[in-house]
């Protein structure tokens, strides 16, 4: 069998182990398992709620389940290890069980939502995540979504430090979907930072410090130009000013010359004479334009009587 499909194939048969678990071991409080294969058989490590319920009175349950486990599955020589888990709040398989019971019991969605994530978070966790997909209250399906701390959901923090477990109440409208997603507490991700107030960053990180202060100095320190630079350009400012006073010169010559070529025409300043002779003049030329008006209407009125 080739890689690919032998890679498959144990995934498949991994899936259908965990199934089977659920099934079997679900009123035990089951948390998931981890298989792996050694030379001496198939060691499958259980986590459970009660592990006196999974190993049963004797043994009883857990070689019955090992039995099945091998004609099932064709596994050789499975051994079962069972480990109590120490917080349940804190694994999402056991909290997507207890939450899909709450709901086929008659808990109203949001009530149950709520209270198990508090109680996800009271327990420590640093971030949770609650996902109810289904015909939650009508016939028309839906998601609702209760969320609480910080939660990852892409790249392989997303993938090693969040635990994520499904589960499914069974309803009289249908089926709901139940997800939960959290990360536990103390789990480095890779935002985190811590502040070491005593420590001599010296002793940390000498060749940085070293190389900090090397551009501290620098960035301090006032940049001196170089000798030709400087010269060059006291050059190109004593040009410019003398360019200026130059242009300002010629612009005051330009004006006085101006102002020496421009002739003034002299002004004719009437005297009291010539005034007497202008009033002279128009007295006689009103006169004049007075008879000619008196003849003209004298002539019209010999002119109407000699019709008359």
């Amino acid at each position: 069998m080739a890689d690919e499909h032998q890679f498959i194939q144990d995934g498949l048969q991994r899936s259908q182990i965990d199934e089977f678990f659920a099934e079997e071991l679900g009123r035990a409080g089951y948390g998931g398992m981890d298989v792996a294969k050694t030379p001496m058989g198939t060691q499958i490590v259980l986590k459970a709620e009660k592990p006196g319920m999974v190993i049963g009175k004797g043994g009883e349950n857990i070689r019955k389940v090992t039995s099945e486990l091998e004609e099932r599955f064709d596994l050789d020589d499975p051994q079962i290890d069972v480990q109590e888990v120490d917080e349940p709040d804190l694994n999402a398989r056991i909290v997507a069980d207890r939450l899909a019971n709450a709901l086929e019991r008659g808990w109203y969605f949001r009530k149950a939502g709520h209270t198990t994530l508090e109680r996800i978070m009271d327990a420590g966790a640093l971030g949770a995540e609650i996902v109810l997909s289904g015909k939650v209250t009508g016939a028309r399906s839906r998601v609702e979504k209760f969320n609480a701390g910080y939660i990852k959901h892409n790249g392989e923090p997303a993938e090693e430090i969040v635990d994520e477990g499904q589960g499914v109440a069974v309803m009289k409208l249908g089926t709901i979907g139940v997800t939960v997603k959290i990360i536990p507490p103390g789990a480095e991700l890779p935002d985190d930072f811590r502040i070491h107030e005593d420590m001599d960053p010296e002793e940390v990180v000498p060749e940085a410090v070293e190389a900090n202060e090397g551009v501290e100095e620098l960035l301090e320190a006032e940049p001196e130009p170089e000798p030709e630079e400087a010269e060059a350009e006291a050059e190109a400012e004593a040009e410019a000013e003398a360019a200026d006073e130059e242009v300002v010169e010629e612009v005051i010559e330009e004006e006085l010359e101006g102002d020496e070529d421009e002739e003034f025409e002299d002004v004719d300043v009437p005297t009291d004479e010539d005034v007497e002779e202008d009033l002279e003049e128009l007295e006689e030329d009103v006169e004049a334009e007075a008879e000619e008006l008196v003849a003209e209407m004298e002539d019209e009125d010999e002119a109407e009587g000699g019709e008359d």
